[in-house]
């Protein structure tokens, strides 16, 4: 039987800000979709581009380019291989995904190249609306929705050589000519294997002491214990991959993987990169009383953002914290009720600042992002967004993220903006925007604005955190994210 081949792009950093792009994320969705193949009986050979070689690197024009090179990567992909699945991981690593496409497009004429979606990131994006781009590079199929099903279906068409009647059954697979919207979602989230961390690289991961969490233990592996998000927001690529859809897995079910990952790798911390975790309070409960009634020894961290609303009370704050939980970000996103109307996005300030209290009480650090640049922001908008962080310091917010907006295929901004040249460029560092200088002033003078404000109010956190920096022991993220920055430097220095 053929050989699937997995295929993880390269990491890409933009050069100028070694910050706020260049972060690492590990490829669980693709993680997933090698489980499913495997359990399904089907050949796997997983290809890490970034993995395999996290600290090799060269320069491509405005950025540098992490992991192995273009030509080592189609050197491991299978004679016999029968698809070739390349993971649209990461909007700014999109020159990685074509590249790839090209060269084993090239190298494999008549093996079908397949593009798999990333559903569950609002840093990825949707393949419908860049489709023609993709098809130009040579991709066969595009695959859009959650890849774990529709891989199987896939790889079992082809591997029979189905007509493309048969193929058109298959949900969301596009390919030239032919559209199609996803229609069904993984409901039995419980039914799916565990992510296939065995068949990947993690010690390369695991060797940069950095992650797209704060990275606290030598080992972490990230979870998804929900999938998608009812919210709307406006600038954001989930509504268009998900569907508004909400889904969760049981309390037992990711207490089984936490402890199945502990016993098989070592793993003790674990990222939770959920689009919205908590959304359902019973469930967050019930799962936080499985973790503790099992006495699994394992921390947790919020990673990827909730909606604080969710978090219901102060109980379940100290709920979650007792079960493991070290790390929590929300997402206020502005200071003004206006650009909040304008992004479709509530957040209650008293809520907030109420549970923020909470967690300083219990031990769960926390973060606030911002976003700068919304088509509408103003002034007096940005003059919110200060005062309002100034209120969440006091309140005990332990770091911030500002962003400036970009915007993403699929989301409902993204034919707002024009003057960038490459989808990579869309990140949260746009340069090819003509308030770019004005909008990176005004966030690095919020950097600096909370630093002072953190030193004036808790002034021991900050002592802490610098010797998490010097110890490499990272409870925040603006801890770890200087450490990334200097390791990128020397990367830089020597490509």
């Amino acid at each position: 039987m053929a050989t699937s081949a997995l295929i993880n792009p390269n990491v890409l950093v933009q050069r100028n800000d070694p910050f706020t792009t260049g972060i690492i994320y590990m490829p669980i969705g693709l993680a997933y979709v090698a489980a499913s193949l495997r359990h399904n009986g089907l050949p796997v050979k997983v290809i890490d581009a970034f993995g395999e070689a996290p600290r090799q690197v060269h320069k491509a024009g405005d950025f540098m380019v992490l992991g192995l090179s273009t030509d080592e990567v189609i050197a491991r992909i299978p004679a016999d291989a029968g698809v070739i699945f390349v993971y649209a991981n990461q909007l700014i690593n999109h020159a990685s995904v074509a590249e790839i496409i090209r060269a084993a497009k090239n190298r494999f004429p008549q093996t079908p190249v397949v593009v798999l979606e990333n559903t569950q990131a609002v840093t990825a994006y949707a393949l419908r609306p860049v489709a023609a781009d993709l098809f130009a590079t040579g991709a066969d199929y595009l695959l859009s929705g959650e890849g774990e099903e529709r891989a199987v279906q896939l790889v079992q068409a082809i591997g029979r050589g189905a007509t493309a009647e048969e193929l058109s059954e298959i949900d969301g697979l596009c390919w030239p000519g032919r559209d199609s919207a996803v229609k069904a979602y993984n409901r039995d989230l419980d039914a799916l294997p565990f992510p296939a961390w065995d068949l990947f690289p993690l010690d390369g991961y695991w060797s940069l002491r950095f992650a797209h969490g704060p990275q606290s233990a030598r080992k972490y592996l990230p979870m998804l214990t929900t999938r998608g998000c009812p919210y709307p927001c406006r600038f954001c690529v989930v509504p268009a991959t998900n569907d508004r859809t909400w889904r969760h897995r049981s309390g037992k079910n990711v207490a089984d993987e936490m402890a199945y990952m502990k016993e098989r790798f070592g793993v003790s911390e674990f990222h939770w990169e959920d689009l919205n975790p908590t959304i359902n309070d019973r469930r967050m409960r019930a799962l936080c009383e499985e973790i503790i009634s099992r006495d699994l020894g394992v921390t947790w961290k919020i990673v990827a953002g909730t909606k604080v609303e969710s978090m219901r009370t102060e109980e379940t704050v100290s709920l979650m914290a007792k079960a493991g939980c070290r790390y929590v970000s929300i997402s206020p996103e502005s200071g003004s009720k206006k650009v909040r109307r304008l992004i479709e996005k509530p957040f209650s300030v008293e809520h907030a600042t109420r549970l923020i209290h909470e967690m300083n009480r219990v031990g769960i650090r926390s973060q606030a992002c911002f976003v700068l640049g919304f088509p509408g922001e103003d002034d007096e908008d940005r003059a919110l967004t200060r005062e309002l962080i100034k209120d969440l310091v006091r309140n005990g917010i332990d770091e911030i993220a500002i962003f400036i907006i970009s915007p993403v295929p699929g989301s409902e901004i993204f034919k707002e903006f024009s003057g960038y040249k490459s989808l990579s460029e869309l990140n949260f560092t746009p340069t090819w925007r003509d308030d770019y200088e004005m909008l990176n002033r005004l966030r690095i003078n919020l950097y600096l604005s909370f630093l002072g404000w953190k030193l004036r109010y808790y002034p021991l956190k900050i002592l802490r955190q610098g010797i998490n920096f010097l110890m490499r022991r990272f409870e925040t993220k603006m801890e770890m994210v200087p450490y990334k920055a200097l390791v990128y430097k020397m990367m830089q220095a020597r490509a």
